[in-house]
């Protein structure tokens, strides 16, 4: 029971929340107040249990290929803390947030004081090749979002909070952007999100190999600056899905060789895809 607790926490979380809301405006319009106490109490337990650090998968961590190359640095790794980006839904429990190292050599900052919004084109990260992390088939497509400008200043954090609890009234799509969901057999399911619009190079229902690019990095849906939001979970819909641990099986850290880990402390580290197994 303790190893399925949160696949049942996942499976009813959000559509708890939603049946919640429905209670809270539905039964309004008839005053039918202890409805809407119900629809209270749902909606706190399914967004309450987002949050508690209880709940997530516990299992060996699935080795997985890295979904980019070259230098980068990890943000809000699981390496860090479960739920690393502090909330189980959308099955992000252990997700990780990959951005590419600035090239002119300056350190990367989470936040500027200025300017307080640029072109998705200035940062390094946008265009930057996303690679399937193995073999599977793709289960869903979604590019038609827009790449905007960054939100990594003081200004653009507040804008973001409150663009981002819009978003989650209109859909996943609007949180995760342009993304790609892969089959990876087994009951696991790879998510990469936040790509550049119109960039993804494969269909559903086409199988992949590890190493093969997808798309290219991006800055649409919930997204601060671009760069590539990568997760395992249980489930090809984020809505219901689990996040799953998972492990790149090779990277290195300041020339030395790192295998079945994940990168964490916000520590420059490189990824080495493997090249692409020739079709005949």
């Amino acid at each position: 029971m303790r190893r399925k607790f949160p696949i049942y926490l996942a499976r009813i979380r959000m559509p708890l929340t939603v049946a919640g809301i429905l209670l809270c405006v539905i039964p309004g319009w008839y005053q039918l107040g202890w409805l809407v106490l119900a629809g209270i109490v749902m909606i706190v337990i399914g967004v309450g249990t987002s949050f508690l650090p209880l709940g997530y998968v516990r299992r060996d961590p699935i080795q997985v290929s890295p979904p980019v190359q070259g230098d980068w640095i990890p943000v809000n790794s699981p390496a860090d803390k479960v739920p690393s980006h502090g909330t189980h839904g959308y099955g992000q429990a252990y997700a990780v947030d990959l951005v590419h190292t600035p090239t002119d050599g300056t350190p990367w900052k989470g936040v500027h004081r200025w300017p307080p919004a640029r072109r998705p084109e200035e940062f390094p990260s946008f265009g930057r090749p996303v690679l399937a992390p193995a073999d599977g088939v793709v289960v869903r497509v979604h590019q038609r979002e827009r790449d905007h400008w960054s939100r990594n200043s003081w200004p653009g954090l507040v804008y973001v909070l409150v663009e981002g609890m819009l978003r989650e009234l209109t859909g996943p799509s609007r949180i995760l952007g342009n993304h790609v969901i892969l089959d990876l057999g087994d009951g696991v399911y790879a998510a990469m999100a936040h790509l550049r619009r119109k960039s993804v190079r494969v269909r559903k229902g086409q199988r992949v190999t590890a190493g093969e690019q997808l798309a290219e990095c991006g800055n649409s849906g919930n997204s601060s600056e671009p760069h590539l939001h990568f997760q395992l979970m249980d489930h090809p819909s984020v809505l219901v899905a689990a996040g799953l641990p998972f492990a790149f099986d090779r990277y290195e850290i300041g020339g030395a060789t790192v295998e079945g880990d994940v990168p964490g402390g916000q520590q420059t580290f490189t990824m080495t895809p493997p090249v692409p197994a020739e079709t005949g």
